[in-house]
Formats: structure tokens, C-alpha cells, sequence
């Protein structure tokens, strides 16, 4: 039994065993479950064991829900659009969805993004 205690994750955690991330870990004061790692949200948010916040998951028996698919990853993942022009116009494409409409030279080499939403349009000089 003192083998168990000695071993436990909180006990490692108190005597400095246990390094890293291991160190953020959560430890949900209302209920008997274990330990759980919080998970870092896309501000870079991450909630400290003694956070007042964890208290609703405690309560509630729900789990912090963190969406991994972060919008700088998302854009990125979209091809930069080859056009023929110097200047493009952009506006989200969702009509009354998107957004202000604004214009982008795209005189520099490489691909040039949009401010608002980040989708990116190279000039295709292969174009004839």
C-alpha cells in the first residue's frame, strides 16, 4: 500500500520526479477521476491546476473541449491561387458572409495574402 502511494502520479508530481508537461497536468478537485494533461488552446491558453475555471468540469463531470484544427493551420493548408492579373480583389467569397472587399497587388514575387482571411493569390507569369 505505501509502495502504491509512493508511486502515485501526484506524489511523483509533489517530489519533482516527474518533469515536462507532466508538471501542467490538472488534477480535477470534484471528482474521482484521474489526472488529466490540459491541453493548450490555440491563444496558448492553459489552465493551471488551481484555476477557479476547472471548477465546471468538476461540477458538471464534463471535459474541457479544445478544437485542434486552429485557423493559421487551416489557411495554410489551401494552395495560394494561381490569377493572371497584377491586382485581385478579395472578400471572403461568402457574400454577406465574407468580408470588406479589399485589393492586392500582387507586384512582389511570391504569394500575396489577404488581411482579412488570409487566403493567399500568386501571379502566374507562366501566362500567356
Amino acid at each position: 500500500d505505501s509502495l502504491l502511494q509512493e508511486m502515485s502520479l501526484t506524489h511523483l508530481i509533489r517530489s519533482g520526479v516527474v518533469r515536462s508537461s507532466l508538471q501542467q497536468a490538472t488534477i480535477r478537485t470534484f471528482s474521482t477521476s484521474t489526472i488529466k494533461l490540459d491541453q493548450v488552446t490555440h491563444t496558448g491558453q492553459q489552465f493551471a491546476e488551481g484555476d477557479q475555471r476547472n471548477a465546471r468540469f468538476g461540477v458538471t463531470g464534463l471535459e474541457k473541449q479544445v478544437n485542434t484544427q486552429w485557423a493559421i493551420d487551416l489557411i495554410a493548408a489551401v494552395p495560394p491561387t494561381l490569377v493572371t492579373k497584377r491586382v485581385v480583389s478579395c472578400d471572403g467569397g461568402g457574400g454577406a458572409l465574407g468580408h470588406p472587399k479589399i485589393y492586392i497587388n500582387l507586384d512582389q514575387s511570391g504569394p500575396q495574402s489577404c488581411n482579412y482571411c488570409g487566403l493567399r493569390f500568386e501571379l502566374d507569369h507562366g501566362h500567356h
